[in-house]
């Protein structure tokens, strides 16, 4: 085990390094020359430089070093949150990212756990009736919802539920009910693929022999699948659970834009319209690394369940 850990950790190592790597380098692909980027962004439009005022700007924020001594003066500096000013604002960037990342998290996790509470026994009982009416209707009627649009879903959302009913409210971050409507429309996709997950392991496990060895000692229905069908049936739930933890974080954008959700997803696209590079790059950094981190405590985790992936990983 605890050489299966020491891999994963020498393999998240290598991977946030080539995305340090990437992040660094963003502001290159584009116009080219971050001094003018910069300039622009603090003074808006498409405006004549002074080539001066650029050099100037250069030497300020040490543009004029080779960049193998930028990325190291960089990276030095990240290591420790530390990712410069924003060009918009003039506010420190890890503030701001991290403050993002938080309520991204709590959206996402949120919004995984509604769909995991929905998912599971859902995904139980329609393979408890596998090929029957009941698994039928459970599984149409949640896989249709993977093809319903975020951005039609929210507006719905807010029509009914805040303008009509005056349940929940429309739009902001302002109080623990504000979570509501956002994380339920961004839980129905996720919901979706949980459930097909949940019901296609179910029904490998209601196969399996240790489940018709403990039915045929008398164990009711009930008490063999919680003894022992639940922990090896949930399983792939939990690893797809991370996956989805993992990819919601930088992929609420739409949910944050239409809820004016003060997130990452939302941070980040006003980031890229106003060319805010610093914020950008910390924000790519940030969601990628937390996402590799959640990943390789996934794996971690399902190799303690599960300790023939150390087998397999020793053989290999």
């Amino acid at each position: 085990m605890a050489r299966f850990i020491v891999r994963r950790t020498i393999f998240l190592l290598a991977t946030l390094f080539a995305v340090s790597v990437l992040a660094f380098v963003m502001p290159y692909f584009g116009e080219g020359d971050p001094a003018r980027m910069i300039l622009r962004a603090r003074m808006g439009g498409e405006l004549a430089l002074d080539p001066a005022v650029v050099e100037a700007v250069r030497r300020q924020f040490g543009l004029d070093q080779p960049i193998p001594i930028q990325y190291l003066r960089w990276l030095e500096a990240a290591v420790t949150g530390d990712f410069g000013q924003s060009f918009t604002n003039r506010q420190p960037v890890g503030g701001i990212v991290l403050r993002a990342l938080g309520v991204s998290f709590l959206l996402a996790l949120a919004a995984l756990v509604l769909a995991t509470i929905i998912a599971v026994p859902l995904g139980i009982l329609a393979a408890l009736r596998s090929g029957g009416r009941r698994d039928s209707v459970i599984v149409t009627l949640t896989q249709g919802l993977v093809a319903l649009p975020e951005y039609w879903l929210a507006p719905l959302g807010m029509l009914v539920f805040a303008l009509w009913l005056g349940w929940l409210p429309a739009a902001g971050w302002t109080s623990p009910i504000s979570v509501i409507l956002p994380a339920s429309v961004l839980c129905l996709r996720p919901l979706a693929y949980l459930l097909g997950v949940t019901r296609a392991s179910m029904i490998t496990v209601l196969e399996s022999p240790y489940i018709t060895a403990a039915r045929s000692r008398g164990l009711s229905q009930f008490l063999t699948l919680r003894r022992h069908g639940l922990k090896n049936a949930m399983v792939p739930v939990m690893t797809l659970f991370s996956i989805w933890l993992a990819g919601t974080l930088g992929g609420s954008v739409v949910i944050e834009v239409i809820f004016n959700i003060p997130g990452l997803g939302r941070v980040m696209y006003e980031a890229v319209v106003n060319a805010d590079m610093p914020v950008v790059q910390a924000g790519v950094l940030a969601t990628v690394g937390l996402a590799i981190v959640i990943n390789t405590l996934t794996d971690i985790g399902y190799a303690a369940l599960n300790p023939a992936i150390l087998v397999g990983e020793s053989n290999g």
